[in-house]
């Protein structure tokens, strides 16, 4: 094989975007090929009672593995059988409840066909997705699904590259009507990824993360600026809530608060609370989402929020260093 030492970048820019463009032909072809035996594949898959079984070989193999955590991720249960490990005893995994995906894109994948009889004579349903209407694995599923591509980007048109493709895409398609047909949430999302930084930003809530009670300062509509900043000292919040008699939120006095005081040469220990602090600050109740609050203080660009009930009474305090520790950002 002839290596050029060192390709023009233009020649390899050209190849490049014939790849991307053949590729997102070969997905732009699948539109047009859908029908009914699509509609039929997300019906099987509603009515099973089991689990989805996929399962491919080479490259196939490594694009089901990819369609069936999807598929689990989004709320249709999945599993990845390897079809040469099943015929030496991981068949017995897939029971007359499950459904099958088999992938292949010639549709003449032996180890696939080899566990297809058994697993009919069991009554599974089997979903095909091939490059071959008419290959055996397309003629022995209950419902075939056209997953192919006309041309290979591989320049010898060998090396499953478009058509690989075009089979996550059609994959990917069937797990999002799954999502729709089953009405999964974002709440359903976050359950199955609560692990990662995704399921923190969606199960976190104000509640779980802000401060209370003492650790949430505060101070009275009597106060001083004095005892306002002594509060801030003590909560190392950074802010102090300046609450009326019955624990309302009726301001916010914080370190840029402080700094403008000073800059207007006004005595902290003569100075009311009520005529330095900022009214009306941002709050945010205690069941929103952790994430809710670090889009309102990115919004408004500010570094501290609390959280109020329906009545603004004060029930606690948190500012971005709370949000960083729980890592919600």
């Amino acid at each position: 094989m002839k290596v050029l030492s060192n390709p023009p970048e233009a020649d390899s820019i050209a190849i490049a975007r014939d790849v991307l463009e053949i590729e997102a032909r070969a997905i732009t072809e699948l539109v047009a090929r859908l029908d009914q035996s699509f509609d039929d594949a997300v019906h099987i898959v509603l009515e099973c009672r089991g689990r989805v079984v996929v399962s491919g070989m080479g490259k196939s193999g490594h694009i089901a593995r990819k369609i069936a955590s999807t598929l689990a991720s989004t709320g249709t249960p999945a599993f990845f059988v390897h079809p040469a490990e099943a015929s030496h005893g991981d068949l017995g995994m897939i029971t007359r409840d499950d459904a099958l995906i088999g992938l292949s894109n010639s549709g003449e994948s032996a180890e696939l066909l080899a566990i297809v009889p058994l697993l009919k004579r069991q009554g599974a349903k089997l979903i095909a997705m091939t490059g071959n209407a008419q290959s055996s694995l397309a003629k022995e599923a209950d419902v075939h699904l056209y997953a192919g591509a006309e041309k290979e980007a591989c320049p010898l048109d060998l090396a499953p590259t478009a058509s690989t493709t075009a089979a996550l895409a059609l994959g990917d398609a069937l797990a999002v009507a799954l999502m729709h047909a089953k009405g999964f949430t974002r709440d359903d999302f976050a359950r199955s990824h609560p692990g990662g930084a995704l399921g923190r930003r969606l199960l976190t809530h104000v509640r779980d993360v802000m401060r209370v009670g003492a650790d949430a300062p505060r101070v009275g509509p009597r106060a001083t600026v004095m005892d306002a900043v002594l509060e801030m000292s003590r909560g190392r919040m950074g802010m102090t809530a300046v609450v009326d008699d019955a624990e309302r939120v009726i301001g916010i006095y914080t370190d840029g608060d402080l700094r403008r005081t000073l800059e207007r040469g006004l005595d902290l220990r003569a100075t009311a609370i009520a005529g330095a602090m900022a009214a009306a600050p941002r709050t945010i109740a205690p069941e929103r989402l952790a994430a809710e609050a670090v889009e309102i203080m990115e919004t408004h660009k500010v570094n501290q929020i609390l959280v109020v009930d329906e009545s603004k009474r004060l029930l606690g305090a948190l500012n971005m260093h709370d949000l960083f520790r729980a890592k919600v950002i």
